[in-house]
């Protein structure tokens, strides 16, 4: 018999309560370690998982930036006509040059047909005529294959224009770009009405045989300025060297602006549409792509 704070103790209790406790730490141990390999199991499984949707998204997001993005836009070096449709059916890329018609490889970058008056599309306006996302690559070749309802108004009178067969297929435009990845490409297409619509001889036919500039726009800058009197109604042309680049005619305030324009020194040709106004050249107009110059107001003096 033992005593301990007054408290009588039995020695076999004593050991059987030892017995007990043991058995116990021994079932709780066991049950801490399969918690723990419980959370061990789970934190690999979710680690396993973020590691995944890391994996995904990163290779989701590579996939976006492994295209290119071509944009087309049309503009208009403008003709002295009251309004001049042209039916856009599609416009389609190549990475060859010499592809034809029915090879393999084409990619379609308009998603539907249009037709577009080219005389409201002067002064910086334009026409997005589509756009596509591209792979990288070297694309050598661009087609605009045009429908059959293009017409002329001269005079308030509408007259069909005719295309030749030739271009049943679409007009070949050799452009050279070199797309890369992650990266926003804008084509501008000044499509020249004065230079495009050709008299058919004794025939009285008219025809439409495209005159098309391409421009990346990205790479061009672009000549603005003010003609006074704007009643002058004035044309305004670009002129590098013997080239006419680039035209317009000026808005009806007077105000005018040439996109597209390569770096480079140019003549600046104000040629007034009505009678009484004499033309004016302004010389040596520098253009560093891709800013805007502008030349001020023009002043066109009466003859």
């Amino acid at each position: 018999m033992c005593q301990h704070i007054g408290i009588f103790c039995n020695p076999e209790k004593s050991e059987k309560r030892n017995i007990f406790q043991k058995n116990w730490l021994d079932d709780s141990a066991n049950e801490m370690s399969l918690i723990n390999n419980l959370i061990m199991k789970f934190l690999k499984y979710l680690t396993f998982i973020i590691a995944s949707s890391l994996i995904f998204f990163g290779c989701d997001q590579s996939s976006d930036t492994d295209f290119g993005t071509l944009r087309v836009l049309l503009t208009d070096a403008p003709g002295n006509y009251d309004a001049v449709y042209v039916d856009v059916q599609e416009v389609r890329i190549h990475k060859s040059s010499d592809a034809e018609d029915g090879d393999s490889g084409w990619i379609t970058i308009n998603t539907e047909p249009m037709v577009v008056d080219l005389l409201e599309l002067t002064n910086g306006r334009y026409e997005i005529l589509g756009e596509e996302e591209l792979e990288p690559g070297r694309y050598n070749q661009l087609r605009l294959i045009l429908g059959d309802q293009n017409e002329v108004v001269i005079d308030g009178q509408s007259h069909a224009l005719t295309t030749p067969s030739g271009q049943q297929s679409g007009l070949k435009l050799q452009i050279d770009a070199d797309i890369e990845g992650g990266q926003i490409y804008t084509l501008l297409l000044d499509f020249d009405a004065s230079r495009s619509i050709v008299q058919a001889g004794a025939s009285g036919n008219i025809l439409l045989k495209p005159v098309i500039r391409t421009a990346w726009l990205e790479q061009t800058g672009t000549i603005s300025g003010s003609i006074e009197p704007s009643t002058s109604l004035p044309w305004v042309y670009a002129i590098a060297g013997a080239d006419t680049v680039a035209g317009t005619r000026a808005a009806e305030n007077g105000d005018f602006q040439i996109i597209g324009l390569a770096s480079g020194t140019y003549q600046v040709s104000v040629i007034p549409s009505e009678d009484g106004y004499t033309p004016v050249v302004l010389s040596d107009v520098e253009v560093n792509a891709p800013d805007e110059t502008d030349v001020g107001t023009i002043q066109v003096d009466t003859e």
